[in-house]
C-alpha cells in the first residue's frame, strides 16, 4: 500500500528495537542473544523500506558457554556530537534469582564502523541506554535488579548513573529515578528531552502478553518522575484477537518533517499460540498531546498493522539477494548466523573447493561453545528451504545436513550420518522442550554421491524430503509439529534454518553444500 508502512517492519527475530535518526538516514538496532554477529543495524530513508546495512558486533567478543537467550540483551544505539555510542549487556546467566552480566559501552564515527574496544561499565544489571544532555552530561540508565524481593520478578525500577567520556567509566552516585507501576517488571529504560520535561519510557509487564509501553515526565532528570495517568500507552494485553501481539519495549523518533514514530517489539502468534517468527519489530506513528503526553496517533492504545508513512520521499534500495546463496562469492552473506562464535576458518571454506560450502564436523547442537552451524532468521509463516550436500561418514558420530534451530533445547534435525547395516544413511532427531529423540528413518543412500533436503514450513508444521543425486524428491510419510520453535516457555529469540555439520569423533570430517535455498510462500 502506497505511502503506508507495512508492519512488523522487521519480521523474524528481531526483539527490542531501539531506533535513531542521524540527519536523513534512520537506524535500528536489535537485540541478538546467542546468535552472532551480534547487533544489526537495519538501515532506512523512509521508515517503510529497510534493508540490513552491517553489524556491530563482529570484533572483540565471543559468546562461548553464555546459556540460551543469553549473551547481547537489549542494545541501545545513540548519536552525539559526530559519534555513535551504543551500549550493551553480555548476560552470562538470565535465570533467577541474580542476573550475571556485564554492560559495556563502544563507539564509532561512523555507523559500519571501525568500532572501538568495548569499554567496561557495570555488572549486574541489564537493558542499559545512554541519555545525552543538552549539557553534553551522559548518562547510563538499566534496570535496578534486586535478588531481596519475594517472587521470580526482582525487577525494582530504574537507575541511573553518570558516564564520563574522558575517564571512560561511571562516576558519581546512582540514583533511583523510577520504581515502575502496577504493571510491574519495570525494564528497557530510554530517556527524551521535549518541552522542557525529560520522558521516560519503560518497558513493563514482561516479555509476553502482559508486555506494555509506559511513559512517565520530571523537570529533572533525577526525578520524581509522574506516570502517564493514561498508563499504559501502548499494549496488546487487553485484546487476544489482535494480530500485533506482545507490544512493548519502545524507543522513539522524530522525522526531519516534524513526525513522531515509535519502535516496539511484537509478536504474531500462529493460532494465537506459537511465536515461532520470534519477536519482530514494528512502528507506530504517535503524538504529543496539549498537555504533554505521548498518544498514539490513532485513538486507543493498541498496535495497528498499517500505519501513515511521514511525509518523506519514498526510497526503496535494491533487492539484497539473499535467498538463494550459491556460495560463489568469497565471503558469506551477512545474512548468515552462527551461534556464540564468529565463523572461523579453521572450521569453514569457500575457497577448498570453489562454488562450495565446506564444513567441518564441529560438536553437537546441545554444545554451547563449539557449534558448526551457519542458519538464517525464519521470516514467514510458510516457506521452503532447500540445500544440497555431499558427506562421506563413516561413523555415527558423524553428521550433516539440514535443521530447524531454536536453542539447545528446541530443533529438528534431519542429516546424513552413518549406520553400521546401512552404510551412509538418513536419519532424523530432535529436541522438545529438552527432551531428546532420535528418529531411526532407515533410508539408505550407501550408492549416492548427492543427496538434497528439503523442508516445507507451514505455520506450525512441517514436511521433510529428500532425493539421492538427480532423482526426484521424496517426502516423508508424517509431517512434525514446530510449535516447539517458539517463544512460549523457550526463551528470547527465534526459529532459525540452517545447515551443520558435527564430528563427536574430534576428526572434523567435512561435508560440502552447493547451495542454500530460502523461498517464501503464499
Amino acid at each position: 500500500m502506497k505511502n503506508m508502512i507495512q508492519n512488523p517492519i522487521l519480521t523474524g527475530f528481531n526483539p527490542d528495537p531501539c531506533i535513531i535518526r542521524v540527519e536523513d538516514d534512520y537506524y535500528i538496532v536489535t537485540s541478538t542473544f546467542e546468535w552472532y554477529p551480534g547487533v544489526p543495524v537495519y538501515h532506512s530513508k523512509d521508515l517503510q523500506h529497510w534493508r540490513l546495512l552491517t553489524h556491530i558486533l563482529i570484533d572483540n567478543t565471543n559468546f562461548a558457554g553464555n546459556p540460551d537467550s543469553c549473551s547481547v540483551w537489549a542494545p541501545a544505539l545513540s548519536y552525539y556530537d559526530g559519534m555513535f555510542y551504543l551500549v550493551y549487556t553480555d548476560m552470562k546467566r538470565g535465570k533467577y534469582p541474580f542476573k550475571d552480566a556485564n554492560q559495556y559501552v563502544i563507539t564509532a564515527k561512523q555507523i559500519t564502523g571501525p568500532w572501538s574496544e568495548p569499554i567496561f561499565l557495570n555488572s549486574g544489571s541489564f537493558d542499559p541506554s545512554l541519555f545525552h544532555d543538552d549539557d553534553g552530561r551522559k548518562w547510563l540508565l538499566s534496570v535496578c535488579w534486586d535478588y531481596r524481593i519475594e517472587g521470580r520478578n526482582k525487577s525494582n525500577g530504574i537507575i541511573m548513573q553518570e558516564y564520563s567520556v574522558q575517564e571512560n567509566r561511571l562516576i558519581g552516585p546512582i540514583y533511583k529515578i523510577f520504581d515502575g507501576t502496577e504493571l510491574r517488571k519495570t525494564e528497557a529504560p530510554h530517556i527524551y528531552k521535549q518541552n522542557g520535561y525529560y520522558y521516560l519510557i519503560t518497558a513493563e509487564g514482561g516479555t509476553g502478553k502482559t508486555h506494555a509501553v509506559t511513559v512517565a515526565r520530571s523537570k529533572s532528570i533525577t526525578g520524581p518522575y509522574e506516570v502517564d495517568p493514561q498508563n499504559p500507552m501502548l499494549t496488546s494485553a487487553h485484546n487476544e484477537n489482535l494480530i500485533l501481539q506482545k507490544a512493548g519495549h519502545a524507543s522513539l523518533v522524530c522525522t526531519q518533517t516534524n513526525e513522531w514514530f515509535i519502535a516496539h517489539l511484537c509478536s504474531r502468534p500462529i493460532k494465537g499460540k506459537y511465536s515461532i517468527l520470534g519477536r519482530e519489530t514494528a512502528l507506530q506513528r504517535v503524538k504529543w498531546t496539549d498537555d504533554g503526553w505521548l498518544r498514539l496517533e490513532v485513538s486507543g492504545n493498541e498496535p495497528q498493522l498499517t500505519v501513515k508513512a511521514p511525509q518523506l520521499p519514498v526510497q526503496p534500495f535494491p533487492e539484497d539477494e539473499n535467498e538463494y546463496d550459491d556460495f560463489n562469492e568469497t565471503t558469506l552473506h551477512k545474512s548468515w548466523n552462527t551461534l556464540r562464535i564468529p565463523a572461523n576458518k579453521s572450521w569453514y571454506s569457500l575457497s577448498e573447493r570453489p562454488g562450495y560450502l565446506r564444513i567441518r564436523g564441529g560438536q553437537s547442537l546441545h554444545s554451547l561453545t563449539d557449534q558448526h552451524l551457519f542458519a538464517r532468521r525464519q521470516q514467514h509463516f510458510n516457506c521452503e528451504v532447500e540445500t544440497k550436500i555431499e558427506f562421506e561418514p563413516d561413523s555415527f558420530m558423524q553428521m550433516a545436513g539440514l535443521v530447524l534451530y531454536y536453542n539447545t533445547d528446541n530443533y529438528v534435525y534431519m542429516y546424513l550420518t552413518f549406520d553400521e547395516e546401512k552404510g551412509k544413511c538418513l536419519s532424523m532427531m530432535k529436541c522438545v522442550w529438552g527432551e531428546f529423540e532420535y528418529v531411526n528413518l532407515g533410508i539408505s543412500l550407501s550408492e549416492t554421491k548427492i543427496c538434497k533436503l528439503k523442508v516445507d514450513i507451514h505455520e506450525d508444521n512441517v514436511s521433510f524430503s529428500y532425493a539421492s543425486d538427480e532423482g526426484n524428491f521424496i517426502t516423508l510419510p508424517e509431517p512434525i509439529s514446530i510449535a516447539h520453535l517458539s517463544d512460549e516457555g523457550n526463551g528470547f529469540t527465534g526459529n532459525f534454518v540452517g545447515i551443520c555439520v558435527q564430528d563427536l569423533q574430534g576428526t572434523k570430517r567435512h561435508a560440502d553444500f552447493d547451495y542454500f535455498m530460502y523461498s517464501p510462500k503464499q
